[in-house]
């Protein structure tokens, strides 16, 4: 689910996109980011051409940028789970 959004900060506006974030869990949070509309296209256009919706790729981003820094983000079902034999 998007919501999609306009904001006005000065003489400039930006899109806000809240994104929905649920990848294994029942709970989902909301995240949401303001962005320029110009770099909100271009971004959206790299995810149509990779057949990837921008929620994807965001979702994505985190759990690569998660992985990377070596933060444990598994819910704590699936960390039990994993722990035993």
């Amino acid at each position: 689910m998007h919501y999609y959004g306009r904001i006005t900060k000065g003489a400039e506006y930006y899109h806000v996109i809240q994104l929905l974030l649920s990848n294994e869990m029942d709970e989902k949070a909301r995240l949401t980011i303001l962005i320029d509309p110009v770099k909100k296209k271009a971004f959206e256009d790299l995810c149509f051409l990779q057949d990837m919706t921008s929620s994807q790729m965001v979702r994505q981003l985190i759990r690569q940028y998660l992985e990377k820094h070596g933060v444990d983000w598994a819910p704590a079902d699936k960390k039990q789970a994993r722990a035993k034999p």
